[in-house]
């Protein structure tokens, strides 16, 4: 319980790093090329996908493989509504979110009422993941194995959120959904829901003894978890402009949405955006390597795959020396240097 009280207290200082990194960030569009905007882009909603995975599987503890589900029905109902009913994916977001949310209970109660803990959970939810890009793969109505392509408006809408002038306006949006988004996770951390999500995660048994509801509180957590998530889902959509159900609810997607958070540090804050960053300067540093390598390095230029190989062995290599993420590792040097 020490530790969960350390947690909390540790709240009022991540308002005011967001205020700092948001400030960096909404900067950082200014002269550069709309290759890397779109790089920025794109982590930017990964990032919050790991946001909404990491009050699932970091702060309730119940670790989730199919988190496509989440973002993929935030896509997909964005996309409807807009294509099929002409409604505002102003709306589309949060209907999505909610959509998502609902889901997640319905999953939730099924897998927490049955027992479904550790690899089992984990397997459910893969399970589920795929079970929705098989029934949206064959359904014309979700444009079955097609896909949904949203109309390009010209110049910037508003309205639609398509930026096509102003490609910053994509980015900013995307920071701005993030930072909101960590200001809730930072709310819930420090309520008493978010104490009982810690509580649960370190020992359901000891916290149902103090009275703790760890079936409530865990549909709590998995239903704001597919929220957050499905709001990535859905602004991924209004980013790319097209869908399909293999693009968002394969297991790439869900593996993508975990590796921020577990390269971050799982149960923090800011263990998804740190994941993401990293992540990204990781695949771009090894894509170039591959590319352009240095002279010395000629041999492996145009090797087909290799920089997925790199990138799989560095990655491997980051997360046995900090199994609990880049946060936690930094954590422990600081602790040990103190002693």
């Amino acid at each position: 319980m020490t530790k969960i009280m350390t947690l909390v207290q540790a709240s009022s200082r991540d308002l005011y790093i967001l205020v700092g990194v948001v400030f960096v960030l909404a900067l950082l569009p200014l002269g550069v090329s709309p290759f890397l905007l779109s790089v920025g882009t794109s982590v930017l909603i990964f990032a919050l996908a790991g946001v909404g995975w990491n009050v699932l599987s970091g702060f309730a503890g119940q670790f989730s493989f199919g988190h496509a589900a989440y973002f993929g029905l935030g896509s997909y109902t964005v996309a409807i509504l807009l294509t099929k009913y002409s409604i505002s994916p102003w709306i589309g977001l949060i209907a999505g979110g909610f959509v998502a949310a609902i889901f997640g209970l319905l999953v939730g109660w099924v897998s927490f009422r049955f027992g479904l803990k550790g690899a089992y959970f984990a397997l459910a939810t893969f399970a589920v993941a795929e079970m929705l890009r098989l029934t949206f793969n064959s359904i014309d109505y979700f444009g079955a194995g097609i896909g949904i392509t949203i109309p390009l408006v010209d110049g910037d809408d508003w309205a639609r959120i398509q930026f096509s002038d102003t490609r910053a306006l994509h980015y900013w949006f995307a920071l701005g959904l993030l930072a909101v988004s960590i200001v809730a996770v930072i709310a819930i951390k420090r309520s008493r829901i978010g104490s009982y999500m810690f509580a649960v995660r370190e020992d359901e048994d000891a916290a149902s003894a103090l009275g703790i509801d760890p079936l409530r509180t865990k549909l709590i957590a998995i239903s704001i978890s597919g929220f957050i998530t499905a709001l990535a889902g859905g602004y991924f959509t209004l980013f790319f402009l097209f869908i399909d159900p293999d693009v968002v609810f394969g297991p790439l997607v869900s593996v993508a949405i975990l590796l921020r958070p577990i390269v971050g540090g799982v149960g923090t804050i800011w263990g998804p955006v740190v994941g993401a960053a990293i992540l990204s300067l990781l695949g771009e540093l090894t894509r170039t390597l591959v590319r352009e390598p240095p002279a010395f390095l000629s041999f492996l230029e145009g090797a087909n795959g290799l920089d997925q190989v790199l990138f799989g062995f560095i990655l491997i290599v980051m997360i046995i020396r900090a199994p609990d993420g880049v946060l936690g590792w930094f954590r422990r040097k600081r602790e040990k240097g103190t002693e």
